[in-house]
């Protein structure tokens, strides 16, 4: 089956799918700090990926994978201290998700697979309380893999189980597979360690970048970061929201 995008098809092409076989998927992001040597948009990258990586899987299963353009814009306090994040409030982004998808049950549209690769806690929050909008109202099945929780953290990275995972080796070696001219490589190779761990400054009740010892919006290894893990990162991620459609069409 193919794998198509939403805004390069026409109208009459998505009311034809076939609603048993057709499923649309999210590309989730943010525009915030990635360290000095990542673009702003080093999330959407990541989601991006990780969507045309499930998309193919779920074709080779027989589903017309449908990808949305990505919902770039969200909740990012974490880095709000640092000039070009965009920050929006958690209600906001709940409010937005739920009404694309209503709009795409409008459409015909059945299944719903959320790609999400931006962490901070609110913005967590935010698609945690859409899913549970979208269930309750029988909008469409939605399938969401927080990435940050059991059984799919266990397949990434120790980097990432670490936390110490913002625009690290885990980020920069998939931004180093998909988009290498985006990459300041110079700055990159440069910068040495930085071992705090975001996890345990979210559970000590930390709030931003600057507060949890990422004074440059990095935190993890950038140096040690290689195309061929980011290759390997974007197959396990399609893999996670592969088997979390699969499980939410067996729920």
């Amino acid at each position: 089956m193919p794998v198509s995008k939403l805004s390069e098809m026409t109208w009459e092409q998505v009311r034809d799918l076939d609603p048993e076989k057709s499923v649309a998927i999210l590309p989730v992001g943010a525009i915030e700090a990635h360290g000095p040597h990542l673009p702003l948009t080093t999330d959407v990258i990541i989601s991006e990926a990780m969507a045309r990586s499930a998309a193919a899987k779920l074709a080779a299963r027989g589903y017309e994978a449908v990808i949305l353009p990505a919902f770039a814009y969200t909740s990012a306090g974490f880095a709000s201290g640092f000039p070009g994040t965009i920050s929006l409030p958690p209600d906001s982004v709940t409010a937005a998700l739920v009404d694309i998808a209503r709009s795409l049950a409008r459409g015909g549209l059945r299944f719903l697979a959320i790609a999400n690769s931006h962490l901070d806690p609110a913005h967590i929050r935010a698609i945690a309380a859409a899913v549970t909008a979208i269930r309750e109202g029988a909008v469409l099945s939605v399938a969401f893999p927080d990435v940050t929780k059991k059984p799919w953290v266990d397949r990434l990275s120790a980097e990432f189980k670490s936390g110490a995972c913002h625009a690290g080796c885990y980020e920069s070696s998939v931004v180093m597979a998909e988009r290498p001219e985006l990459v300041r490589e110079e700055i990159r190779a440069a910068l040495t360690p930085n071992e705090a761990s975001l996890s345990d400054a979210i559970r000590a009740g930390l709030s931003t970048f600057e507060e949890a010892g990422g004074p440059r919006a990095y935190f993890g290894s950038p140096a040690e970061a290689s195309g061929a893990e980011g290759e390997e990162t974007i197959d396990i991620l399609g893999g996670i929201l592969e088997e979390a459609f699969l499980d939410e069409l067996g729920s």
